[in-house]
């Protein structure tokens, strides 16, 4: 899609008027946007809307997609780009919703979650509805996922999505990989704050620590405040302060 097109298609999206009903599936799943202050709240559901029609849902292993899933998982991608821009999301084409946990040929076990490089991810509605009913137990697949979709805006999986300026990238590759590297050596100030699967690599390092700044913002800021400066500009937010 060209990005004149894009635009276009955009604007006519946000002169659209929100559907009311969504507003109680997001009140019922996403507590988190009742949070947020009303002016970020009303940028949140301009995203939400644009992301909820612009891309392909689909449901999967005989899931019946609905308007309350559509809603509920946009809202956990818009939260991410909140003060970014949509265009973070511009490689992504289709989300597919499964029931609950999945397989995929070629993989072991089941699957709650995955983001694959042609522009999908893959969701469990169980693991999705999990994460949010707990918002602080630093565990939400969707925001897992999107976050990875982010990081591959820029090209690759690698821990390192698009940052906001040029100059920020070296304190991004120090602080990042610092933090990564005590992560895999089991320091216990990252492991407080991050759950160990994002030792596997950059990419789910920052994955994790995405899903930590959203969920664990408090503990984030007081055990490694480094990364959660990092993250915080990269964000453009700060979730351990008054609302947005």
């Amino acid at each position: 899609m060209s990005g004149l097109f894009r635009t276009l298609r955009r604007r006519r999206l946000l002169r659209r008027p929100f559907p009311p009903e969504w507003l109680g599936h997001l009140e019922r799943r996403a507590p988190f946007v009742q949070k947020l202050a009303p002016e970020a709240r009303e940028r949140l559901l301009s995203l939400l809307k644009v992301f909820a029609w612009e891309k392909e849902f689909i449901g999967a292993g005989g899931f019946t997609l609905t308007d309350e899933v559509r809603a509920v998982v946009s809202a956990t991608a818009a939260r991410l780009v909140l003060y970014l821009d949509l265009s973070y999301y511009d490689r992504l084409r289709e989300v597919i919703v499964y029931p609950d946990a999945f397989r995929i040929p070629g993989h072991t076990g089941v699957i709650l979650g995955e983001a694959k490089n042609w522009g999908t991810v893959i969701l469990s509605w169980q693991s999705v509805l999990a994460g949010l009913a707990d918002p602080s137990d630093g565990h939400a697949t969707a925001t897992h996922e999107f976050a990875h979709v982010l990081d591959r805006e820029d090209g690759a999986f690698d821990g390192t999505p698009h940052l906001r300026r040029y100059s920020h990238y070296g304190a991004w590759a120090s602080v990042m990989d610092g933090h990564f590297q005590k992560l895999r050596q089991g320091r216990r100030a990252e492991r407080q704050v991050m759950d160990d699967y994002g030792s596997v690599n950059e990419a789910e390092f920052f994955a994790v620590a995405t899903e930590s700044f959203f969920e664990k913002p408090r503990q984030m800021r007081e055990k490694t405040p480094d990364l959660y400066e990092e993250l915080k500009r990269f964000y453009g937010w700060d979730p351990a302060g008054p609302p947005p």
